[in-house]
């Protein structure tokens, strides 16, 4: 599903000194796949993203998604069959439209339309049954604005645009982080019951080591632009949060002062 072959990426600073984040990297998931990804600041993740999405330019290597070398799509392209959900929950939704519109957006993602998006009144049903499940009102609240919903109420907006098309790449930038902890595990339950029932490819960023753990059949640690641990979900039920942190801290690694791992 995804293959990420000798991946190369380096920044040049105004000194002319270049500071290479990836050094050949060899990464591999199939359809279905849920992978959780931890590591410490600075350690690749974002630019990791930003490669995948088109965000950041390529120096070389590959990126092969469904067997289609995406390294010189242009972002337009790429957002055909991948979606991402992020930290902010401000982004994601349009403000300004109503929850049914931005659900009608996501739904028409890669087609063809003229000049306003079609708003298929045949769907309301299908998209207050899929938020109900959610047990936050927002089946009540078609008609909202999204820029009047509370912060986690867009967050799970956001989610269940990003997987109304089943995309083929589910990318998650920490996308609970600025939650509070009980719509933090609703939305990590429903981001759960999504993948495993469409088996869509996801990879997560977190600094929450607890979900790290419970959640995706693998776990990746990165440092430094390389994976230093990858953990299948054998090994992976038999973690806990003090088994994770040792492992990090036999791999000698220091930690910046404002560096936290959440639990």
């Amino acid at each position: 599903m995804l293959r990420l072959n000798n991946l190369n990426k380096g920044f040049t600073n105004s000194f002319g000194e270049t500071k290479q984040i990836f050094k050949n990297l060899n990464f591999h998931m199939e359809k279905g796949d849920f992978v959780s990804v931890i590591g410490s600041n600075g350690a690749g993740k974002s630019t990791l993203f930003n490669l995948i999405m088109g965000n950041t330019e390529l120096d070389n290597g590959e990126i092969i998604i469904s067997n289609k070398n995406i390294g010189n799509f242009p972002k337009y392209k790429r957002n055909s069959f991948m979606s991402k959900v992020y930290q902010n929950p401000s982004f994601g939704t349009s403000p300004s439209m109503t929850v049914f519109e931005n659900l009608s957006m996501a739904d028409n993602k890669g087609e063809k339309f003229g000049l306003t998006f079609g708003l298929n009144k045949k769907r309301k049903t299908f998209y207050k049954e899929t938020l109900a499940e959610l047990d936050l009102g927002l089946e009540k609240q078609l008609d909202t604005k999204a820029g009047s919903l509370s912060g986690g109420q867009r967050q799970c907006l956001a989610l269940i645009m990003a997987t109304l098309k089943k995309p083929d790449i589910l990318l998650l930038d920490e996308h609970t982080a600025a939650l509070d902890p009980k719509t933090s595990k609703i939305i990590m339950k429903k981001t759960n019951d999504i993948v495993i029932k469409e088996k869509i490819a996801t990879i997560m960023i977190t600094h929450n080591l607890q979900d790290a753990i419970d959640y995706g059949n693998r776990l990746i640690m990165l440092h430094e632009g390389n994976i230093i641990l990858d953990i299948d979900k054998e090994e992976k039920n038999n973690l806990s949060v003090e088994k994770l942190l040792e492992l990090f801290n036999n791999k000698n690694i220091k930690l910046k002062d404002n560096e936290v791992f959440t639990v």
